[in-house]
């Protein structure tokens, strides 16, 4: 018999396990970037472009804004006469130190004694100065100018707040109290002096307030004791029971 080579079949490829080759994958990380830069380089630019301009103009502002703080505070500076300080602070009305200003000369007319000045330069001051110690001086000073200008009665309202308010410094507490005491001192209201300097003593002892307040108190007077009630008079006696008093004889009796 002649031999004849095998026809068998080839068995076919297994093609189980083969993944699919992405065009963009097989490049290179540069090949990518360069990609990446071609199509969005314009925008990153531009995105770049727009944050520095951000930064130069941030910048900017707060330069011109420390010279605009610089000129006003040199402009306060060389303000040393009632004139400058009114022109001041019509300036720069909006301006903390246009405030102060306004404070500066309220105290000055109080200390000349116009009064109806004072009060009406701390009422331009409070409207500036809204918070912190100033702020209270300038509630303090509108309270005093009330009171000196024949509005006790609102002054010392207004007095009695900084005193009774806890979160205010003690030494704008203590001198309203002992503002409050100086009134009652006036008034002659001995129980009312000693009130309040028992108060100072609890707030600051150690306080120059507290210490006027009990000089204050030590010259008072010593209020008078209650005087009992006179007890009801007794009924007259009667001529019986009356006691043989000293006799007098009358003629031709």
């Amino acid at each position: 018999m002649s031999a004849t080579p095998s026809s068998e079949p080839k068995p076919a490829a297994d093609d189980r396990n083969l993944v699919a080759v992405d065009p963009q994958s097989a490049v290179t990380f540069a090949d990518q970037l360069q990609l990446f830069w071609e199509k969005n380089g314009n925008a990153v630019l531009m995105l770049c472009g727009l944050i520095i301009l951000g930064v130069i103009a941030k910048g900017g502002w707060e330069y011109m804004a420390r010279q605009k703080q610089l000129e006003i505070e040199t402009a306060y500076a060389a303000a040393t006469t009632p004139d400058q300080l009114k022109a001041f602070a019509a300036s720069h009305s909006d301006h903390i130190l246009a405030g102060v200003a306004q404070l500066r000369m309220a105290d000055d007319a109080y200390v000349a004694g116009k009064f109806a000045d004072a009060l009406a330069g701390y009422e331009k001051a409070q409207a500036v100065i809204k918070n912190g110690p100033l702020a209270a001086r300038t509630r303090l000073g509108h309270a005093m100018a009330k009171i000196q200008s024949g509005k006790t009665a609102e002054g010392s309202v207004e007095l009695k707040q900084l005193a009774n308010d806890a979160n205010q410094l003690k030494a704008i507490r203590t001198e309203s109290s002992y503002q409050l005491a100086s009134l009652a001192a006036e008034a002659g209201d001995s129980a009312e002096v000693q009130k309040i300097s028992d108060q100072l003593m609890q707030m600051d002892p150690s306080s120059a307030w507290a210490q006027r307040a009990f000089m204050l108190r030590a010259s008072m007077p010593v209020a008078a004791p209650a005087v009992a009630a006179p007890a009801a008079s007794a009924a007259p006696a009667k001529k019986d029971d009356a006691s043989p008093g000293v006799q007098i004889k009358l003629p031709g009796k």
